[in-house]
């Protein structure tokens, strides 16, 4: 029953999931001369550039501006009924990364501010994740001599009572294997969600947090010579190992540690690539998960 509500779950997220549709100019892609991001040709404001606002007056036939609001007027509403994913996610929360950007008088806080009340609101469903590690740690003990009982013994009938054990030890510490997935289905429409609101919206593509262009690529800025981009991936990097490693129980840790390696690097090499408000994004993100298992850490030990 389970394995069947996590099938449905993730063909529900692929259908939801909206579409970022860059504008090209037959087959090369329209980049911001400024940044070398690659354009959007669905966006859902007008630009306040006027290099930009050029650049998409010339596809007119693409994208028809006079149909799209000001970035500073966008409401939840505005535009065309683009379906379900878009309607319900994606304007929601381009709405709320603008109306905090203008009130704090940057995007780049609108981002972390939205980011910030977002993981407040799933709190008590990421608490139950954090929550399995420190349960798994109390199970550690006898998880171990469990190991130790059916060391080498792979026939049929020593693994079927092995697993019938490891449940009775998962039950007597209350241990959901399937809890510890719950903030992986949450985090990744989140971000996809994230993703499109920021390439869809000029206003926050094109303005700067602590001197870095929000559109722009840690890879594009630092082939140009602008080494200060890289100063995102290494704290990113940084934050993305503890963060893993702070969830990592004494006998995962040998087993997992080329896990933990490995998407560390993963994170680095998608961070390189992804837009810097997307990288503030989700340092913001992980930044959190990691205070709030350290609280949950601190609070189990009083």
């Amino acid at each position: 029953m389970k394995k069947k509500t996590i099938i449905l779950m993730l063909i529900i997220m692929v259908l939801l999931t909206g579409c970022t549709k860059t504008l090209k100019d037959g087959k090369e892609v329209v980049k911001n001369p400024e940044t070398g991001q690659n354009l959007t040709k669905n966006i859902l404001c007008k630009p306040t550039d006027e290099k930009l606002l050029d650049i998409y007056s010339k596809y007119s036939d693409k994208v028809n501006l006079n149909e799209l609001p000001e970035c500073e007027d966008f409401k939840i509403n505005s535009g065309h009924d683009e379906g379900l994913w878009t309607n319900v996610f994606v304007k929601p929360l381009a709405w709320a990364i603008i109306s905090f950007g203008q009130f704090f008088k940057n995007y780049g806080i609108g981002l972390i501010i939205t980011s910030l009340i977002i993981r407040f609101i799933a709190f008590p469903l990421t608490k139950k994740t954090a929550m399995q590690s420190e349960l798994i740690q109390k199970a550690q003990p006898e998880l171990e001599r469990l190991e130790k009982k059916y060391e080498g013994k792979n026939d049929q009938e020593s693994m079927v009572k092995k697993t019938q054990e490891m449940q009775l030890i998962y039950k007597k510490y209350d241990i959901n294997p399937l809890a510890g997935c719950l903030f992986a289905f949450i985090q990744l429409p989140v971000f996809i969600a994230f993703f499109e609101a920021i390439n869809r919206v000029p206003a926050i593509f094109e303005d700067t947090f602590l001197g870095l262009y929000l559109g722009a690529t840690p890879g594009t800025a630092i082939s140009h010579g602008q080494f200060q981009y890289a100063i995102i991936v290494v704290i990113l990097a940084v934050v993305t190992y503890f963060s893993f490693k702070l969830n990592t129980t004494t006998t995962q840790n040998a087993q997992t540690s080329m896990m933990t390696r490995t998407m560390t690097i993963m994170i680095i090499v998608m961070s390189v690539f992804m837009t810097t408000a997307l990288d503030i994004y989700w340092l913001t993100s992980s930044l959190f998960t990691i205070c709030q298992n350290l609280l949950i850490k601190r609070s189990k030990r009083v």
